[in-house]
């Protein structure tokens, strides 16, 4: 009988609730310097370095599952070209690490970095919490040199009173390790206590960002990041909790999802050299409409990257 299926073992699966093992249901490639490929994405499930609610090491798994609600579209809307058809992706699931070790994590994830882009790929992280942003950033300032910081997110990540491992001081460190220059940098959707005397990242808060148009808005960040090498990360707390509950710290007054996809879609023309999502923590939303906003923000930074690409 089962003669009759030639595809019993290779028929496309189109279902939005099976097999859902990878980003957009691009192909596993547990070694992804042995694959021609032009982005890798790669789950770093760690939340060790949470202040608030813990989760988010499964948010990796989350975002991908929340995926498969998106990969029946040939062309994401509005976008007017088939992303899988302009650039191969390859998921190279997430990053292994002894479990507990903080410092092997950020060593690991370094490491695994620099060789992907060392292999001439790009790469796309999916936290996490938002520590995972900091190795990234030193990885890839060792191939863009200082770099411009585009960063969505309730929280400025300043803090410098946290332990060394903590998702509140990475851009207090990564300035003083010359891996961003925050003058040319800004952060959209700040609603939350900073020091703001001697701040030297731009800031666009929620509620400026609220009452901006999105072209004032992306105005405003071409104008600041120029044409540095622009690494992009955002935390899905930047979103109202309206639209993104499942995250450790929720904070009311944020952006929404709509806005933040028209933001991300206007910002074609900036160079942009790298990019994570972090932050969805997965137990605290049982409708899964965080994962599937971390989702949808991930996809479309691969449009922006790839129509970008198309530009040149």
């Amino acid at each position: 009988m089962a003669a009759q299926f030639d595809d019993l073992f290779t028929k496309k699966d189109d279902s939005l609730y099976s097999n859902a093992m990878t980003f957009m249901r691009r192909p596993l490639v547990k070694n992804p310097l042995t694959e021609a490929a032009d982005v890798v994405v790669l789950g770093v499930p760690f939340d060790m370095a949470t202040s608030g609610r813990s989760g988010a090491r499964l948010g990796p798994d989350a975002i991908r599952r929340a995926s498969v609600n998106l990969s029946w579209e040939s062309k994401k809307f509005p976008w007017t070209f088939s992303l899988f058809e302009q650039i191969k992706v390859i998921d190279a699931g997430d990053l292994v690490f002894d479990c507990g070790d903080a410092e092997d994590m950020t060593l690991r994830l370094e490491a695994a970095a620099n060789e992907i882009l060392t292999s001439g790929k790009m790469l796309l992280g999916l936290g996490g919490d938002h520590f995972v942003t900091l190795p990234l950033l030193r990885a890839y300032a060792r191939h863009y040199g200082e770099m411009a910081l585009v960063h969505f997110d309730a929280h400025t990540d300043t803090y410098n009173n946290g332990s060394h491992y903590d998702h509140g001081t990475m851009f207090y460190h990564a300035p003083n390790e010359g891996l961003i220059d925050p003058k040319s940098s800004v952060q959209i959707g700040i609603r939350t206590e900073y020091k703001q005397q001697g701040h030297e990242f731009n800031v666009i808060n929620a509620m400026q960002a609220n009452d901006l148009s999105v072209d004032e808005i992306v105005t405003q960040i071409k104008s600041i990041v120029g044409y540095k090498p622009v690494y992009l990360t955002f935390d899905i707390d930047c979103l109202d909790p309206a639209f993104a509950p499942g995250t450790g710290t929720p904070v009311c007054g944020g952006i929404s999802s709509d806005k933040a996809l028209k933001i991300i879609r206007a910002l074609q023309g900036i160079n942009l050299v790298g990019m994570d999502v972090v932050e969805v923590s997965p137990a605290y939303d049982q409708s899964d409409i965080t994962a599937l906003a971390g989702a949808t923000i991930a996809l479309e930074l691969l449009y922006l990257w790839t129509a970008n690409r198309l530009e040149k």
